[in-house]
């Protein structure tokens, strides 16, 4: 009876082994299978790739060391630098971006400007060159305007300089603004230095100012050189004026307002009390070039603008 036990349980224990080595095997079997049909589409897939880069189009020239590309292939890259340039003209018109190149040229139009009164006391602001020693500029950096306590006081302005290429150079106020105070329609003045090496301006006096138009400041920031900021057109105001989100710091005053093209259609005068990033800008208008002698708009290719010579 024992020896029955026995044997019943080792036959049971010897048909349970075989079975899972049947498993094992068959399972082994169908992840070899498995695999190998993973790594013929990973070869397949490599092989495509490879093929992709390896353009037919590209075939050596003689022992040059050259290679040229079939009219196909041409064809393909030409339309490529099209798409790319297309993107990145789209995205500069809906982002109100200027090209670097350009925003440097136009920095260069600008200097720093400098006042002195006779009480000793120097002022520091921002002037746009227009080309044969005429800068435009804001009325309160060159003349002294009334008090805050709307009186005419025994302030004057003395000299008047601007920086270039790191030395001093006298200028003398050439035209003004009805302004007797500052942030008002009438504070602008044209000032004048010996003819300089600069990039003048190009001037638009009928620029819309269109609502959330995006336009570039530049101006001399805290009297610590020339410095960009961007913003956007906000609207305008009763007094002639137009605010703008950007910033307007302590010495940007007389700096630029450029349009898209890297066209002066403004300059900014002021900002709202203790709001630096609410600025007002002064719009260019043709009086303030009255005093230029035939002034003509410098050459610069694809740019259209009124004509503001008076």
């Amino acid at each position: 009876m024992i020896v029955r036990r026995v044997v019943s349980s080792s036959v049971l224990l010897a048909t349970a082994i075989c079975f899972f080595a049947f498993g094992t095997i068959h399972s082994r079997r169908a992840d070899a299978e498995s695999r190998a049909v993973y790594d013929a589409k990973l070869d397949a897939i490599r092989a495509d790739l490879a093929g992709a880069h390896k353009t037919d189009a590209v075939v050596p020239a003689g022992t040059t060391g050259r290679v040229t590309r079939s009219p196909e292939a041409s064809l393909t890259l030409l339309a490529s630098a099209r798409t790319v340039t297309e993107i990145k003209e789209q995205l500069q018109n809906e982002m109100g971006l200027l090209p670097v190149h350009m925003l440097r040229d136009r920095r260069s139009s600008f200097v720093e400007l400098y006042s002195s009164d006779n009480f000793g006391k120097t002022n520091y602001g921002t002037a746009g060159y227009l080309g044969h020693g005429y800068f435009v500029t804001v009325k309160h950096a060159v003349v002294a305007l009334k008090d805050e306590d709307d009186r005419q006081g025994a302030r004057k302005i003395t000299s008047v300089k601007i920086v270039y290429r790191g030395k001093e150079i006298p200028a003398r106020v050439i035209d003004t603004g009805d302004a007797e105070a500052e942030v008002h329609s009438g504070d602008w003045a044209i000032i004048k230095t010996r003819d300089l090496d600069l990039p003048a301006l190009r001037v638009d006096a009928s620029f819309a100012y269109d609502f959330a138009d995006p336009i570039f400041r530049l101006g001399n920031d805290y009297s610590k050189g020339i410095i960009l900021s961007t913003g956007y057109v906000g609207q305008r105001t009763a007094n002639g004026l137009v605010t703008c989100l950007t910033d307007c710091h302590p010495g940007v005053s007389g700096g630029g307002v450029l349009d898209q093209r890297g066209v002066l259609v403004g300059i900014p005068i002021g900002r709202m009390q203790g709001d630096y990033r609410f600025s007002f800008i002064l719009p260019i208008r043709a009086e303030m070039l009255r005093k230029l002698p035939a002034y003509e708009q410098p050459e610069t290719p694809h740019v259209i603008v009124a004509d503001a010579q008076q």
